[in-house]
Parts: structure tokens; C-alpha cells; sequence
């Protein structure tokens, strides 16, 4: 046994971004999104809760989390139109206000360290049966400072099923404890390659992939 350290250079570490983010339908192969400006995740429904007997607290549970998240897009793929209620009548016309499609994500968000502010580590987050809400599009006249418009969805989700566990529409992968050869699989899977389409995995396949 030792005695516990604090501050060691080698063991510090912080997230610092986010990028390659992938955009998966239903019987789609996966897009690249390019244009992802900011993605922050939030979880509901996860509040404890408290049992009282006689006046006195004897119990504090922790509730089922719901994940969430927000994501600012300087753009996004044309494959996203139907996930924002937009579908295509003809080449080019479009119509709004139509029933929106569930999706699935995954992104990276990079590791850096104190050491080397660029690990090479990361994690890969895996979302899966989501719908976006956008509040408000403003469009405003160009003038000398024009910028480009960034668009924020909210982002709810359904929860999947994994065999052992509570369902989760949240999985992820730390590059920095995982298997290389099996990351390198889960890639080949995400992101396609010469022979294969780029695809979600299901979280239970996810599971075989990193327990085999």
C-alpha cells in the first residue's frame, strides 16, 4: 500500500472538443456532419428522492436519468431535413411541418492531458433513438460583420435496451482503457469502409464487440 498523490502530471487529464460527427437513420448508411459547432449533454428525470418515516429521512434514491443534449450547427447533411420535420415532395421542394424522424449520433470528444495537451486518447459517445426540437431560426440582413447562422437543436431520446443493464440511449467508449484492435472495430463500424457502409451498432452487438 501507498499513500495517496495528488496533481500528478501524467494522470491529469480534460476534454477539449468534439468532432466527427456521424448522422445514422433507419435504414440509411451513417452521413458525416460536418459543421458541429458545440454538442453539450444534460440528463432529466435523475433528481433523488427522498422516503420519509416519522419526520426522519431513511431513504434517498437516486431517480432513472433520461440523457439529453443541445447541439450549434454551422450546417448539417441534407439527410437531416426529415429529423427536423422537413420532407422532400420533388428535387429541390420541400415541405415543413411534417412528422419528424429518430436518429442516432456519434461524436468524439477529445482527450488532452498536462503533459500533451494532444493524448491521442478520446471517447466515442454512441446516441441512439433521438428527435430534435429547434425553437427559433432568425434571420437577420447581411452587413459588414456578417456571420454565419448557427442553429441549435435540443435533442430528447428513448432510451435502447442492453442486456444486464437499465436501458440507455448513451453509450461510451474511452479510447485511453479500451482494447486498440477492438476501437479499431468499432470505427471500421461508425464510420465505413472501402467494402462496408458506415452503420450504429446495436448496443448488445456493442457489448459482444468489447466482451469478446
Amino acid at each position: 500500500m501507498s499513500r495517496l498523490v495528488w496533481d500528478t502530471a501524467s494522470e491529469r487529464f480534460f476534454e477539449q472538443g468534439v468532432d466527427r460527427c456521424v448522422l445514422y437513420l433507419n435504414g440509411a448508411d451513417g452521413v458525416a456532419w460536418s459543421g458541429v459547432e458545440s454538442l453539450s449533454e444534460s440528463s432529466s428525470g435523475s433528481e433523488p428522492k427522498p422516503y420519509y418515516l416519522d419526520g426522519l429521512k431513511i431513504l434517498n434514491l437516486s431517480g432513472f436519468s433520461d440523457f439529453e443534449a443541445s447541439i450549434t450547427v454551422l450546417s448539417f447533411p441534407k439527410e437531416f431535413l426529415p429529423c427536423c420535420g422537413i420532407s422532400e415532395i420533388h428535387n429541390g421542394l420541400y415541405a415543413s411541418g411534417q412528422k419528424k424522424v429518430s436518429f442516432g449520433l456519434s461524436y468524439r470528444t477529445l482527450i488532452g492531458g498536462l503533459l500533451n495537451m494532444e493524448t491521442g486518447h478520446y471517447k466515442l459517445h454512441l446516441i441512439y433513438n433521438a428527435l430534435a426540437t429547434e425553437n427559433q431560426v432568425l434571420n437577420l440582413s447581411n452587413g459588414k460583420n456578417t456571420s454565419g447562422l448557427r442553429r441549435t437543436f435540443n435533442l430528447t431520446t428513448m432510451p435502447a435496451s442492453i442486456t444486464g443493464f437499465k436501458p440507455t440511449a448513451h453509450l461510451i467508449v474511452d479510447t485511453r482503457y479500451a482494447d486498440p484492435l477492438k476501437i479499431q472495430s468499432l470505427e471500421n463500424i461508425l464510420y465505413g469502409t472501402e467494402a462496408l457502409a458506415a452503420t450504429l451498432p446495436t448496443t448488445d452487438s456493442l457489448i459482444t464487440l468489447f466482451g469478446s
